[in-house]
Parts: C-alpha cells; sequence; structure tokens
C-alpha cells in the first residue's frame, strides 16, 4: 500500500511545534495517537472506525495519508458488539436482543463521550477548535457528523449566555461597576468533518446552520436524498458520489477516489505561519472495514 502526501506548494519556514499529547485520563476511550511526522502538531486528525470494526486500521490509515502538520488520534468505539468474541465494536448500540439492526439507534451515549474528547483536546491539549478535523467511516461517520453539529449546539449556547453577560455587565458598567465579560470569540466552529457513508440520525433544525466545513463522501446506491439532511444542517457542505462497485458501503478505494478528500483535506486544514494549498503526490489503494 502506497502513501499520499500532501506538499505545501511554497516552502514554510516554522519551527517544530508540539502539542500536548491527550491522556487516558481524558480521553474515556482505548486510542491511538501520533503526532504530526514533520514535527508540527498545526492540526489533529480524529479517526471514528465503522460498525464492527476497531480503531487499529484506521491509527495506520491516518498515518499513511500523511497529512502536513497534522497529528492523527484514532478512536476505538466504547461497546463490543454482543455475541462477537472478535474485536469488533460499535460505537452505540445496533441491534436489539433478538440480533435484527435497531432501524431508529439512538447515538446520544457516544455523542457524549465525543464532546469529552473534544472537550479534553480543547482544554488540556491546547488544539484550537478550528484546528480539529473529524473523519468518520459509516457509523463512525454518522458519530462524526452528528457530534460536529453538537458541539455547534453548545458553541451557540454559549453565544447567548455570552450576549446575556455581556449586556448586564454592560448595566453594571453604566452604574460604575468594572465589567468581567468572557474574552472568548464565540461560536467557535471545527476544523473539518468527512463522512464517508455515514447518514445523518437526527433532524437538524438549527436556525443558525453549522459553520465546520463538511465533506460527504457515498456511494450512488445510497445518495437519493442523503446530502438533503446534511444541507440543512451545514453552510459549507459537499458531496461526492461514486460508483457502487466496491459495494454500499465501502471506503474509498483509489487514488482517484481519495482525490476529492485529499482536495478538500488542503483547503481545510490549518498551515502554520501562513494559509496555502497542498498538492496531492503518490497512489495509494486502501481497503478498511466494512
Amino acid at each position: 500500500m502506497a502513501d499520499i502526501y500532501l506538499r505545501a506548494t511554497d516552502p514554510v519556514a516554522s519551527s517544530p511545534h508540539r502539542k500536548p499529547a491527550p491522556s487516558s485520563s481524558g480521553i474515556p476511550l482505548t486510542f491511538s495517537y501520533a503526532p504530526s511526522s514533520d514535527g508540527t502538531d498545526e492540526n489533529i486528525l480524529i479517526l471514528l472506525h465503522g460498525l464492527g470494526d476497531s480503531h487499529l486500521p484506521f491509527a495506520k490509515l491516518g498515518q499513511s495519508v500523511n497529512l502536513p502538520q497534522t497529528a492523527v488520534l484514532a478512536l476505538r468505539a466504547p461497546e463490543q458488539i454482543p455475541y462477537l468474541y472478535e474485536q469488533a465494536f460499535q460505537w452505540y448500540s445496533s441491534f436489539d436482543p433478538l440480533g435484527d439492526i435497531i432501524e431508529h439507534p439512538n447515538p446520544t451515549p457516544a455523542l457524549e463521550l465525543i464532546a469529552k474528547v473534544l472537550n479534553h483536546l480543547t482544554t488540556d491539549c491546547t488544539w484550537p477548535p478550528n484546528r480539529i478535523h473529524i473523519f468518520g467511516f459509516g457509523q463512525g461517520g454518522s458519530v462524526a457528523a452528528e457530534s460536529a453539529l453538537a458541539w455547534w449546539k453548545r458553541e451557540l449556547a454559549r453565544a447567548r449566555m455570552k450576549s446575556r453577560i455581556e449586556e448586564v455587565n454592560k448595566g453594571e458598567k453604566d452604574c460604575g461597576a468594572p465589567s468581567n465579560s468572557e474574552d472568548v470569540q464565540v461560536p467557535r466552529s471545527l476544523g473539518s468533518v468527512v463522512s464517508v457513508s455515514g447518514p445523518l440520525l437526527s433532524y437538524s433544525t438549527l436556525d443558525t446552520p453549522c459553520q465546520t466545513p463538511l465533506l460527504l463522501f457515498h456511494r450512488a446506491s445510497l445518495a437519493k436524498g442523503a446530502f438533503t439532511s446534511f444541507s440543512k444542517g451545514f453552510v459549507r457542505a459537499q458531496e461526492i458520489v461514486k460508483s457502487d462497485g466496491q459495494g454500499e458501503e465501502s471506503m474509498p478505494c483509489s487514488r482517484d477516489e481519495w482525490q476529492p478528500v485529499m482536495q478538500f483535506w488542503s483547503e481545510a486544514l490549518g498551515r502554520r505561519m501562513g494559509d496555502g494549498l497542498y498538492e496531492v503526490t503518490g497512489d495509494t489503494m486502501y481497503s478498511l472495514g466494512r
């Protein structure tokens, strides 16, 4: 399996910079973490595997993609699938006691876990939210998109609270009292989300849609109507539809299929010492999970 690389189109001189590594006390999941291979942790890519898989193949994927100035954090879903004695995990309960698929699953427990991960990364590991990028496949793709929406809802709530505090402080200042409003820009969006064959599980009713850039990659057999719910929840949503040759739910599996994902990342990734585009180089062939 060859590697894909993104190469800066113009040289950037910057000293190496590392973020604090995530800790098991801050992340309530089994995980694999690797800092950026080029010594500058400007972005972090969170990888969420699909139903019946584990984090290890996606940790390898993150390092093979080798995005510039980007650390990789692959998370393992919290629940082992019942009655299976292999390393097969799920982000939320997907089967009823008879083994049938639950048609309307509840992802709330998974979203609460991802919220704790994001809080740890932003608070303890000093990652700005707009430098946090999430990639998910299948069930993990649904959790990735839903987590970005949940983050945005919390940020909107913080923005409303900040506005109220500022109004109170303004009144107190007019009366001679000191101002103590929080000097934090809100709402803050995440860096980006890529969902591969992962539908939204909720119906978005946001008055202010999420500002996080989103890319939905899926197969033609899953494409009908799938993008509508995303476009209602995300301001900057893109759709990539490929043929069904690799099955209804499958990862990008050729250089041609990975190219739009890499292009999306080249535009979404932050870069230290200035912004710029990246050139995709190398060939790749991935076949991961279900």
